[in-house]
């Protein structure tokens, strides 16, 4: 009996709130309407206040509420997880208020949240390269702001993902060898690009590597005459290998190639 009683209360409460909700939509008291849209947000329901606030944004406009209204918008598609929609809010917010109360902020999560809707590294990188532009941008705006150190971090793992697509496509150049062309300069090409555009990555060492790898493919499928130049080259790229990671992972491979090619080039 008790169980059925606390059911039909939690049902009252439910439908009670969904009649103070619909009244809400249909109301023209904008006053009435922004207190709930804030009470909203507060309690954590980013659904109605964005329903509530994307109405109130244009009738606010000019009064001391409309810049604040526009921010909660934002943040509550941010909360809901509609991350491009958040960003572009953002970005109208702070266009609209160059110098307003939550220009920090919103240049910060217009930057985040193009972050955390970025694809992963197989698929096209546009959104990452927005995400890293918008999280520079917030850094250069407010290179003292407490968020910083954040920023730069999401920054460089937006900009390893670019490396990792990178480092994709030149083992996938590798892994196709003489198909079709000479895919181990590709290979070469690839990797060399992106150590130039990104030094400090976390994919250093995986890129120099294949660098060296190919090379040394290179050598053996070259015409005669090429040969002995091919094999200096990946000795060579041997040589700077190990300097720069003298304990590497990949140590076994490296030595092996090294060994490989020396015994090629004639003295």
């Amino acid at each position: 009996m008790k169980k059925k009683t606390i059911v039909y209360l939690l049902a009252v409460i439910m439908f009670s709130s969904c009649g103070e909700y619909n009244k809400l939509l249909k109301s023209t008291d904008y006053e009435y309407k922004y207190e709930a849209a804030k009470n909203y947000f507060a309690k954590g329901q980013y659904n109605k206040s964005a329903t509530l606030l994307n109405e109130l944004i244009t009738i606010l406009k000019g009064t001391d509420k409309a810049e604040e209204s526009l921010y909660m918008l934002g943040m509550s598609y941010y909360n809901q997880g509609d991350y491009q929609t958040a960003a572009q809010t953002f970005i109208t917010y702070y266009n609209t208020y160059p110098r307003g109360t939550f220009t920090e902020l919103a240049r910060f999560h217009a930057g985040k949240a193009l972050y955390l809707d970025t694809p992963e590294a197989r698929l096209d990188q546009s959104g990452t390269y927005s995400a890293i532009q918008q999280l520079q941008l917030f850094v250069e705006y407010f290179p003292k702001s407490s968020k910083k150190q954040e920023a730069q971090k999401m920054i460089f793992e937006l900009q390893d993902k670019l490396v990792l697509k990178e480092y994709l496509s030149a083992k996938l150049y590798y892994n196709l060898g003489n198909y079709l062309g000479n895919n181990y300069l590709s290979c070469v090409v690839t990797a060399q690009n992106a150590l130039k555009d990104y030094p400090y990555t976390h994919y250093r060492e995986d890129l120099s590597i294949l660098i060296l790898k190919a090379k040394y493919e290179m050598a053996i499928y070259s015409v005669e005459d090429k040969k002995q130049e091919r094999y200096r080259e990946a000795i060579d790229e041997y040589y700077a290998f190990v300097n720069e990671f003298p304990e590497s992972k990949y140590l076994k491979d490296a030595e092996k190639i090294f060994k490989a090619s020396s015994e090629m080039v004639k003295n």
